[in-house]
């Protein structure tokens, strides 16, 4: 399996600089169109699981990172805080405690939950330089985050509708997931909240996530001593070509934060209660689920997220009219579409073959006659020549359907 640095070469999705600093890619053009795709799927996936969006801030007081107890478990992992007057503040190394604030700021009854919250945000981490590694290793991670807050006995429901949500996430990207990991506590002190607590969430995760996977096939691992210290997850693992193991997204249990952010609902019977915390990743990480894509693909990414949807190539000046014509027809339906005019036909097949361009539409003196395209689609396996509407009508449909390209012959 090729490397996503390697690619990057020829594709140009991110580049770095020291000024920039080791660890923080810089999105070009190309990688912007890549990311913007994959943040319209993580929002269209979670507006139609009943998500809402919130927006909250990078930064927050330490004393907040404090109650959390992220900053007992990861000050090594975290940034310096740095001093406001009197304040400390922090660059975040998660959401959720901002998302706990947000769920706090008003009182909930029984009847309105489950409440999902969601946001595409950017977290911190202080990973030494050793470690970083082009996208998949970075110290800001852009993460489809999304945060539930149920009730206890709606719980099991909320992990199997995460998981679902995760897997649907996966398969529209075409990432095979290698198994589902079941991911617990080991026998150590590490771990936050009773032992009562880990035994029920660790029981309700298991039967989550056979309900799911009934329909699918994978396997469940369970794997010990890889929880979240405030709780059990479980974690989509997918493998490469190489045997490295990567978790791509996740559903977790939380007991720790609504215990330390006094998060609760008020009950049936007028009492408040406990409410129960789900962090569920859907599409994941900007970064590494780019890299992944990359590397899945050789590059050459399916339409719907391809930079380059389709470029247009004129034989000759004579054709430059008709090509121009194909060019505004596919624009006017917002197709990302390339004229190449200069060099020899040899030259510019070559540069959209190595830009990887998703379809290759050729126009000769034949095909401006005709109103057609000598089209290439390498992902199918098509070379045909095709009729200029229809070449617009599929590949708008393939855009908005985010589905490989059909019905050429």
């Amino acid at each position: 399996m090729p490397d996503h640095r390697d690619l990057n070469h020829d594709l140009d999705v991110f580049a770095t600089d020291p000024l920039a600093g080791a660890g923080l890619p810089l999105w070009l053009p190309a990688g912007s169109v890549v990311r913007d795709e994959l943040e319209h799927l993580a929002r269209d996936l979670a507006h139609a699981d009943g998500c809402v969006g919130v927006h909250t801030p990078v930064l927050g007081k330490r004393a907040l990172f404090e109650r959390s107890g992220h900053w007992a478990k990861f000050e090594d992992d975290m940034f310096p805080s740095m001093r406001l007057g009197e304040e400390e503040v922090v660059l975040r190394p998660a959401n959720c405690p901002h998302h706990a604030l947000v769920y706090k700021a008003r009182s909930h009854s029984y009847r309105e939950l489950p409440i999902r919250l969601n946001e595409l945000a950017p977290m911190f981490r202080a990973e030494r330089s050793g470690v970083l590694s082009g996208l998949t290793r970075v110290r800001q991670i852009s993460l489809d985050d999304t945060h539930v807050f149920c009730r206890p006995d709606q719980a099991g429901d909320e992990a199997a509708r995460g998981l679902r949500a995760a897997l649907e996430a996966q398969r529209v990207l075409g990432l095979p997931v290698h198994h589902v990991r079941l991911s617990l506590r080991d026998g150590s002190d590490a771990w936050l909240g009773s032992r009562e607590q880990w035994d029920g969430a660790e029981d309700g995760l298991r039967r989550a996530a056979q309900e799911v996977l009934d329909g699918h096939d994978l396997p469940l691992v369970e794997a010990a001593g890889e929880a979240a210290f405030y709780g059990p997850k479980l974690d989509l693992q997918v493998v490469d070509d190489r045997g490295h193991e990567e978790t791509i997204a996740t559903v977790q249990v939380d007991f720790n934060q609504p215990e330390r952010f006094d998060l609760t609902y008020h009950g049936e019977d007028g009492e408040r209660h406990r409410v129960v915390m789900i962090h569920r990743g859907t599409v994941g990480s900007m970064e590494r689920v780019t890299a992944a894509l990359l590397e899945r693909y050789d590059g050459r990414l399916p339409l719907w997220l391809a930079p380059v949807q389709v470029v247009v190539l004129p034989v000759s000046a004579e054709q430059d009219g008709p090509a121009r014509a194909l060019v505004d027809a596919l624009r006017a339906h917002g197709v990302r579409v390339g004229l190449e005019c200069d060099d020899s036909l040899g030259s510019r097949i070559r540069e959209a073959r190595r830009q990887r361009a998703a379809v290759v539409a050729v126009v000769g003196a034949r095909e401006a006659a005709d109103a057609s395209a000598q089209v290439t689609d390498v992902a199918a396996g098509f070379r045909g020549v095709v009729p200029a509407d229809l070449l617009v009508e599929r590949v708008v449909a393939a855009r908005d359907g985010r589905c490989p390209l059909v019905g050429w012959s």
